[in-house]
């Protein structure tokens, strides 16, 4: 009897210790398609894959929960709206491809307001490999060919930084399922130069973890012991982007030789829609995203707005 109490003891501190182990760093991935949204929308942003390591920093700052570091290396692929053999010569965005490795630093403030910087060097054009991946992906799965890669864009070196701030809206009238963010972000560099704004809400179907705990903005990872940790719910994010300047679209700022490229539609309306979900290590979620027309195709008057899906998976580590 002494043997099986001491057994059910042990297996109870032994629960309780795995349950309640600090989790300080995440790895995980980022995939986006558009055969994540239908299986016949292949235009514009098609593919991309994003690899992701974070961890928490020294943090001697009151006024910020955590200090979040963070590196990832990554890929994005865009093609045209036709890819058959026939349409080589008709164009509504340029093939190309951009390749990039980033850090980047999360500040998750008491007060649920969040500032994130990151820099990417890397390349865009022929260097990015996009088109020895999608060729591959696509023989892989069975998907039909593409043609159109041998007039993509020129090769143009990347230096990017951006910068995400979010603030919390009504922060006395405190809910437990709802809450509101407004939340704008820039982009600077010889790849992407825009602005965006616009809000952000979650809706949960369990009650709201706070920003600074919550995978909304990668915040799962923590110093403190988290028991049965479960978050689960759905968010919207409208915004307005203004854009001044997109390589992969006007090619590269410093050189004017690539066969085909178009001027920018600046203005744009984007959402995104999607179920984020954690239960202790795991984060996942997937979500709908829709971008607005990008540029001005007169000739053959066919470029529209766009979507596609992205899905995530993280698993923490202690």
């Amino acid at each position: 009897m002494r043997n099986k109490k001491s057994f059910i003891t042990l297996f109870l501190l032994a629960s309780v210790f795995a349950f309640g182990q600090v989790k300080t760093s995440e790895i995980g991935f980022i995939s986006d398609n558009d055969l994540y949204t239908s299986s016949k929308n292949d235009m514009y942003y098609t593919n991309g894959l994003e690899l992701f390591y974070r961890f928490l920093s020294k943090n001697d700052n009151s006024k910020i929960n955590k200090k979040i570091t963070e590196f990832r290396i990554g890929q994005y692929i865009y093609n045209p709206r036709f890819i058959n053999e026939t349409a080589v010569d008709i164009n509504d965005r340029p093939f190309t491809g951009y390749l990039f490795a980033e850090a980047g630093r999360s500040f998750l403030y008491q007060s649920e307001s969040v500032l994130k910087t990151n820099f990417q060097l890397g390349f865009m054009g022929p260097n990015a490999f996009g088109r020895e991946t999608q060729e591959s992906f696509h023989h892989i799965i069975g998907y039909k060919e593409v043609f159109g890669w041998e007039n993509q864009l020129h090769n143009a070196f990347a230096i990017q930084a951006n910068v995400m701030y979010s603030k919390k809206m009504f922060p006395s009238k405190h809910n437990d399922f709802i809450d509101l963010h407004f939340q704008s972000e820039a982009n600077l560099g010889t790849i992407f130069d825009g602005v965006s704004t616009g809000f952000l809400t979650r809706i949960g179907f369990k009650k709201l973890l706070p920003i600074y705990d919550s995978n909304l903005h990668d915040a799962s990872i923590s110093f403190e012991p988290q028991h049965n940790i479960r978050e689960f719910y759905f968010y919207a994010m409208p915004s307005v982007n203004y854009q001044f300047y997109d390589a992969t679209i006007q090619g590269s700022m410093f050189s004017n030789t690539s066969p085909i490229t178009f001027d920018l539609e600046p203005l744009r309306f984007n959402a995104e829609f999607g179920l984020k979900y954690r239960h202790n290590n795991f984060n996942m979620s997937y979500s709908f995203i829709y971008r607005g027309r990008e540029l001005k195709d007169p000739e053959t008057n066919t470029n529209s707005g766009y979507f596609y899906g992205s899905i995530r998976f993280g698993y923490l580590l202690n």
